[in-house]
């Protein structure tokens, strides 16, 4: 059997165009997917788009100002929680669980809590998508092409470190590998163990905040940095497609599962239980 998909974005996330959340509730049926959890997008980092090689009609670059500025919109707790409930109706055989994705909570913890507070949310994810330049925040691709792509990798496992260490609002964390996306071309094919020191010290501050770790499938994790999650006392992991489109759910699992068996992780009693290892 399948594990749940426990990232996945529907039209409650803002930058999900072509979300569907009960489309991607009747993709899971058909996948043989136990449960789903719909951890929308929650930001607050206001960031600057990179529009070199962006198309301008696509959705990032709407949504910029004219300074390419932007600022994610308010997210609606009422409508998106009215949404799960209507899937859960609708879907009775799927586990549906509510949730978040936090981007950078630890600095934007006021404003993440009075969101928390605002309606039950099952799993909440934490994660890095903005790096501090200069006065501002960018994403990796609009970093890579200003600094040497080693700097930029390790100035993301930093962050993620820091976030491990500064909030406590999140219980998983999402794709510890999302610089590796944008991993730029001329700068030869990336190699984790080249940011070994720097993947393990983001992991053993997230183990020693007893936290799980994403396997996030958009890109596949590679497998080096679940067995270092492990050495350094990582004990649960979840599954993620990061989906956020219904044709996207579930992309990866089979070789993702396969992987992190190898390294001794089990599933728990319940389809949407953390998948944990024997003490």
């Amino acid at each position: 059997m399948l594990p749940a998909d426990s990232h996945v974005h529907s039209q409650w996330s803002w930058d999900a165009a072509v979300g569907d959340m009960e489309g991607s509730c009747a993709r899971a049926v058909e996948l043989g997917l136990p449960a789903i959890a719909f951890t929308e997008h929650l930001d607050h980092t206001v960031w600057t788009v990179e529009f070199d090689g962006l198309d301008p009609g696509a959705h990032l670059a709407k949504m910029a100002d004219p300074n390419g500025l932007l600022t994610p919109p308010a997210f609606d707790v009422p409508g998106y929680l009215a949404a799960v409930a209507r899937c859960r109706e609708r879907f009775p055989s799927l586990v549906v669980l509510s949730g978040l994705e936090v981007g950078e909570p630890h600095r934007h913890a006021e404003a993440v809590a009075q969101v928390l507070a605002a309606g039950p949310f099952d799993r909440v994810l934490g994660s890095v998508h903005c790096l501090p330049t200069g006065d501002g925040f960018a994403e990796p691709p609009g970093l890579y092409p200003r600094q040497q792509a080693a700097d930029v990798m390790r100035q993301y496992l930093a962050e993620i470190a820091a976030l491990a260490g500064q909030s406590q609002v999140f219980s998983v964390l999402a794709h510890i590998d999302y610089a590796v996306r944008y991993w730029p071309a001329q700068a030869g094919p990336f190699d984790p163990c080249a940011f070994e020191d720097e993947f393990r010290h983001a992991l053993r501050a997230l183990a020693d905040s007893g936290r799980a770790l994403e396997v996030n499938t958009k890109v596949p994790l590679h497998p080096e940095v679940v067995g270092w999650w492990r050495q350094e006392g990582g004990r649960a992991v979840t599954f993620g497609s990061d989906a956020h489109h219904p044709a996207g759910l579930g992309r990866g699992f089979g070789a993702a599962v396969a992987m992190v068996e190898a390294y001794g992780f089990r599933p728990g009693r319940h389809p949407h239980d953390l998948w944990t290892r024997p003490r």
